[in-house]
């Protein structure tokens, strides 16, 4: 060492070293001092309480006045951003509270399918030039990654440069490309992405109350108007056994591209209900999704989770949970083994919502429906499904839990059909929805209505002729049930109870 330090370095030498650390420098300078935006910032809730928001799904988005809210908020605090409104197709881009740019949007996820946009605050992770999907096989020029799987693109093209002629987009916000090149040229990493839809019809249809169930806790209720049939003790915190596959897979199918292949290892082997999978094999997402949803596959949920790390895998099913308002869940693993992972009855009709909202694809596939097969076949054979009501043909989707003892748990939504009397008057029409032994809605300007299917009176307050007609209104209903010593009969009294009352 000390005859090295003794040797004398040529001149030019010392000038390269230099000019190599020269550039060096100036590079990482360059690098870490692009704009990067790390917001950190309230807004008001639909409580009218102040959260500090993490980004992810935010189905309160769906509510129109709620978004101006938000959208105004952002604006006074000029705010950088980027908004999507996928009811009217429109993109803008505001810079420091003031619109800078817009751009219709060209075509967006199909709805109830695996490609729906998600609705949520979201902010631009990446900024690619051009995208490659070795699933479709297409390049999406300016990329914006937003979301796991979504991105903000230019029009889509094969690698010969033919341009794709879908109409529906792989989920992502599709832009002309030149809008997409200039959006993308004014944009940095970091700045929020409000991405919403006015799919929540929060109408005005009124249902009525109360069963005998034996279960700790449960609660029943019209997923598009909030409307509460029956609750007991909805707010109990309680361990949800399985129920946590069906965060499993939203946060599977939001952060893991559905075409990759995952290999199984050894330790990816557990207790499960029906062992398939083998060592060495290789499944791609949507294979393992099937055992999860129907056979309640801990394997399955192991194996998902392992892929991109258990520990950040659960993190973000605690942040998607956080996200969509489920402020009294928690959860530690993916499978739903551990009594750690727990949540509410409300907790969980609030997730029913959002999945039925959003990602309504992922409660088909807990159905015997065959049309969620858009991969082709299962690659497993006599796949058995443990949820209760899954031969029923007006059975959404939903999951069941098993704890053992009386913890048992469930989660199911139906569309029921509800009786619509429709009275029509000379100077108008009004309808009015009724229940079987509680109140009527009415809503028109020219007449009032009180009574019930079974007896009711009209008073018009016209003296022109009038007529009645009844007909029937599908209602998308869910409950959910925690705490239960036998979840198949409380299930079935329950929704036997909202058939009874309310048809």
């Amino acid at each position: 060492m000390k005859k090295f330090l003794n040797k004398d370095i040529s001149l030019w030498l010392v000038i390269v070293i230099f000019f190599v650390i020269l550039v060096a420098a100036f590079f990482v300078y360059f690098y870490f001092n692009k704009t990067v935006y790390d917001y950190s910032f309230k807004v008001s809730s639909l409580n009218n309480s102040s959260t500090q928001y993490i980004y992810g799904a935010w189905p309160a988005l769906q509510n129109k006045n709620f978004y101006d809210e938000v959208l105004n908020n952002f604006i006074s605090q000029k705010l950088t951003f980027i908004t999507v409104d996928l009811s009217s197709m429109d993109l803008k881009y505001y810079k420091d509270g003031f619109l800078a740019f817009e751009a219709p949007v060209l075509s967006k996820g199909k709805p109830g399918s695996w490609w729906d946009t998600p609705v949520g605050l979201y902010s631009v992770k990446s900024k690619i030039p051009s995208d490659f999907s070795s699933f479709a096989h297409v390049y999406s020029p300016w990329a914006l990654d937003f979301q796991g799987n979504f991105l903000i693109h230019g029009w889509p093209y094969y690698p010969d440069g033919t341009p794709v002629a879908s109409t529906y987009s792989g989920g992502c916000i599709r832009l002309s490309t030149p809008n997409a090149k200039t959006l993308y040229d004014m944009v940095d990493v970091g700045i929020p992405v409000l991405v919403f839809d006015s799919s929540f019809d929060n109408d005005n249809f009124i249902e009525q109350n109360y069963p005998n169930i034996s279960a700790e806790s449960f609660i029943a209720g019209d997923l598009k108007n909030n409307y509460i049939f029956t609750e007991k003790n909805p707010d109990e915190q309680l361990p949800i056994a399985s129920l946590t596959k069906l965060m499993t897979a939203l946060v599977a199918v939001e952060y893991i591209n559905i075409e990759n292949t995952i290999t199984i290892t050894p330790d990816m082997i557990v207790k499960t209900s029906i062992p398939r999978l083998k060592v060495g094999h290789r499944y791609s997402l949507y294979d393992l999704l099937q055992p999860l949803l129907k056979e309640s596959s801990n394997e399955a949920a192991v194996a998902i989770s392992r892929f991109i790390g258990t520990d950040y895998f659960v993190k973000l099913m605690n942040e998607q949970a956080t996200a969509i308002g489920m402020t009294n869940t928690h959860f530690v693993d993916p499978s739903g083994s551990d009594w750690g992972d727990v949540s509410t009855a409300r907790d969980y009709f609030e997730f029913a919502k959002y999945l039925y909202l959003n990602r309504s694809f992922i409660l088909k596939m807990t159905t015997d429906s065959n049309d969620v097969n858009v991969y082709g076949p299962s690659v497993f054979t006599n796949l058995q499904n443990f949820n209760v009501f899954a031969g029923q043909p007006d059975f959404i989707g939903g999951k069941v839990g098993v704890n053992g003892g009386a913890h048992d748990t469930i989660v199911s939504v139906f569309n029921e059909e509800f009786p619509i009397i429709n009275l029509s008057v000379a100077s108008g029409s009004t309808a009015v929805s009724a229940s079987a032994s509680g109140s009527i809605a009415v809503s028109g300007a020219s007449s009032s209505y009180s009574g019930s299917t079974s007896s009711y009176e009209i008073y018009s307050t016209s003296t022109a002729s009038s007529s009645v007609t009844q007909s029937f209104v599908s209602r998308p209903i869910a409950f959910v049930i925690l705490g239960s010593s036998n979840y198949t009969n409380d299930a079935e009294t329950l929704l036997n109870w909202i058939k009874n009352v309310y048809q």
